[in-house]
């Protein structure tokens, strides 16, 4: 079947958030908005027709949790990353972020540190602050073509003994990389030796792009198993965000029995009536539509670099190896952070996010960044690069 990602969904009355926060977060509600992380694609009938299926039966009481979610999760994930998952590390949680909150709360003392890698996906900085919990960062190093690698010097120096938990970004967000065997093994020595969790966030492990493969942290050695608690989900992939199907990976069996006690106390272990329908239905029909799917964001992001060399030569988008998310290095503009906010979103109408959110504000590393959504129509990313090529030229 072939897929038509060129379709425009009209998503008004929906209360979608990419549109309706616009006017509070933005300050004019006139934007295009390419922000928030889900796609503007059409979630794929397989998986509404699996919940509509449901809905034919009118009676929305207490449900179990069918063991096919777990079989179907496992199956996906040996067959994509090659990693052979046991039943018994497999839980349920209420979202990705939710997760973190709750292991920072079950893992880390109120006088205990929580390391995150900027720039990077800004909840892993408001959750541990809004946790009461102090933030250690080992901002990663800009190479030369624009991307990025762990500062293992500079985190040897930060991580001291009140430091308890990291959480890494994997593939990362906002800079698109799949990080390489090498790096996730020294990262999970240096924990290990220390005793620091590491939270592997692969929300993204799914979208790899260009030939690049996602590597499961806890699958480069024993160590990385041992301090490893994965949060993963079909909801980027298959753009259901709105449909909470996050679960989380926990091989070491201590670390597991105090986490999974936790959620199971607290009742955050159940997953609601329709996570697991989506779920099974996303890994037992999506294959073709993803891979359908990767292949139109690749071909996006060719567009969006062929139009910035062409139009936008002071913007440089950064390829990602992973998701449809681009880093994009605005930098040759010569402006400054307000000046480029302006630009975005005053004068070419664009609802973007801006570098300065995935670092700890204000912070001048993050200065002339912004991050791009291409999991869009390619009309309506050309329409966006169109509005800010005028935009610059009327500068």
């Amino acid at each position: 079947m072939k897929y038509d990602f060129n379709k425009i969904i009209d998503r008004t009355g929906s209360g979608d958030l990419k549109h309706n926060v616009l006017k509070e977060r933005y300050g004019r509600d006139d934007l295009l908005p390419l922000w928030v992380a889900d796609m503007d694609f059409e979630t794929p009938e397989f998986i509404t027709q699996a919940l509509r299926q449901r809905l034919e039966h009118s009676l929305f009481g207490y449900t179990v949790v069918p063991e096919e979610l777990w079989s179907t999760t496992i199956k996906w994930i040996n067959d994509h990353h090659q990693w052979q998952v046991q039943r018994e590390w497999l839980t349920y949680i209420p979202g990705i972020v939710k997760g973190i909150g709750m292991a920072i709360n079950v893992f880390v003392k109120n006088d205990e540190k929580v390391i995150i890698q900027p720039p990077v996906y800004h909840p892993f900085r408001l959750t541990p602050h809004g946790n009461g919990r102090k933030v250690v960062y080992n901002p990663l190093k800009e190479k030369a073509d624009g991307s990025y690698e762990m500062d293992f010097e500079q985190l040897a120096e930060v991580a001291d003994e009140k430091c308890r938990l990291l959480i890494l970004s994997n593939p990362h967000n906002p800079a698109g990389i799949c990080w390489d065997a090498d790096t996730l093994q020294r990262l999970a020595h240096f924990c290990y030796e220390r005793g620091i969790i590491v939270i592997s966030d692969e929300i993204h492990s799914d979208m790899a792009l260009f030939g690049n493969r996602h590597i499961p942290f806890a699958t480069v050695s024993d160590e990385a198993a041992q301090t490893s608690i994965t949060f993963g989900a079909p909801s980027k992939t298959f753009n259901i965000a709105g449909i909470v199907s996050s679960y989380a990976i926990v091989p070491n069996p201590t670390l597991r029995r105090r986490f999974y006690t936790w959620l199971e106390t607290n009742e955050l272990n159940d997953p609601p009536l329709f996570s697991p329908i989506a779920t099974i239905a996303a890994y037992k029909h999506g294959e073709e539509w993803r891979k359908q799917m990767l292949s139109y964001v690749e071909s996006n992001i060719l567009f969006l670099e062929d139009y910035c060399q062409k139009h936008l030569p002071a913007i440089k988008p950064i390829r990602p190896q992973a998701s449809f998310l681009v880093w994009l290095d605005c930098r040759a503009l010569g402006l400054n952070h307000e000046q480029l906010v302006d630009l975005f979103v005053n004068r070419a109408h664009l609802a973007l996010n801006d570098g300065e959110m995935f670092y700890e504000k204000p912070c001048p590393e993050g200065h002339g960044f912004m991050r791009l959504n291409v999991g869009t129509p390619r009309a309506l990313l050309q329409q966006a690069l169109k509005q800010l090529s005028d935009a610059i030229g009327q500068q």
